[in-house]
C-alpha cells in the first residue's frame, strides 16, 4: 500500500470522525443489505449495488457497468477485502456529510441515499499486477522525455489540452501537456516538475500544484464529489490572477 494512501486513511481518520453522524435505520439496512450480498458472494446482486464507473487506480480501466463488474469482481475484491465487509460492525461506518458513509476510514465509500458502493480505496494483488504491466505499456508509448517515472497519477482531456500527471522516484509530480490533438508519443508543449501534492478535504480528493515563473498550475481532483461536479479540473494563474480554468474527462486504459 502506498505511503500516500496511509496518510489519508490517517487524515480522514482524523477529521472525519468529527463529522461523523449517527446512522439511521434505512442506512444502516443499507449496509447490512451490502454485508449479506459479500458473505454469499452473490456476484448478480452486488452488481446492482453499485455507483457506475467505479473508478481504480489509473492506468486500471474503471468498472463501467453490470457486465464489467462481474467479470472483474475478483479482481476487485479478493478474500482479505471481502472478509473486511462481511466482518465490519455497524461502528465501522461512518457518515461523512455529502460525502457517503466510509468502512473503516475509506476503504469503502458507499452513497447515503441509496446505499451503492461509489469508491473503492484498495488494491488487490491482481490489481497491482495488472496494473505494473500497463504502466509498463504506457512507457512504451510515451515521448523519450517522459519514460522516466514511478507511477503514473492522472490523465485527462480539457476542451485545449492533452495532460498527463505522474510521480516520480523523488516523490515530486510532473506535469506534461499536449494540444488536444497530438498524442503523448510527441514532445509535450510543456513539463514542469517539482509539483506537490495537497489534500483537498477528507474525503480523498486532492490537488496537484506546480509553478512556473508567474505562473502556478493547479490540478484538482475531486475522487468524491457531487454528481454536477467535474471529476478533474485545471486552473491557471499568473500572478495570482485566474487566466484559465478548464475542467476535464478523465482517461484510462479502455
Amino acid at each position: 500500500m502506498k505511503i500516500r494512501f496511509l496518510v489519508l486513511l490517517l487524515f480522514v481518520s482524523k477529521i472525519g470522525l468529527s463529522q461523523s453522524e449517527t446512522l439511521d435505520p434505512l442506512k444502516i439496512s443499507n449496509i447490512n443489505t451490502l454485508i449479506s450480498l459479500f458473505e454469499a458472494k452473490n456476484i448478480d446482486q452486488l452488481a446492482k449495488h453499485i455507483n457506475y464507473p467505479l473508478n481504480r487506480e489509473y492506468p486500471l480501466p474503471s468498472i463501467k457497468n453490470e457486465v464489467d463488474f462481474k467479470q472483474r469482481f475478483s479482481e476487485v475484491f479478493d478474500d482479505k477485502l471481502v472478509a473486511l465487509i462481511v466482518n465490519s460492525k455497524t461502528e465501522q461506518w461512518e457518515e461523512v456529510g455529502w460525502r457517503g458513509i466510509m468502512l473503516n476510514d475509506g476503504i469503502i465509500w458507499i452513497d447515503s441515499t441509496n446505499g451503492k458502493i461509489k469508491a473503492i480505496n484498495y488494491e488487490s494483488e491482481t490489481e497491482r499486477k495488472n496494473r505494473t504491466a500497463l504502466i509498463a505499456m504506457d512507457k512504451e508509448n510515451l515521448h523519450s522525455s517522459l519514460k522516466a517515472f514511478e507511477n503514473p497519477t492522472l490523465k485527462f482531456k480539457t476542451k485545449n489540452h492533452l495532460i498527463r500527471i505522474d510521480q516520480l522516484a523523488s516523490n515530486t509530480y510532473r506535469y506534461a501537456s499536449w494540444n488536444i490533438t497530438d498524442n503523448e508519443s510527441s514532445k509535450p508543449d510543456l513539463i514542469l516538475n517539482d509539483g506537490y501534492y495537497e489534500f483537498q478535504g477528507n474525503g480523498g480528493n486532492y490537488a496537484i500544484i506546480f509553478t512556473n515563473e508567474l505562473h502556478t498550475y493547479t490540478i484538482y481532483r475531486n475522487s468524491i464529489s457531487k454528481d454536477e461536479e467535474p471529476k478533474v479540473t485545471l486552473e491557471v494563474l499568473k500572478s495570482d490572477q485566474v487566466v484559465l480554468t478548464e475542467n476535464g474527462k478523465l482517461m484510462d486504459k479502455n
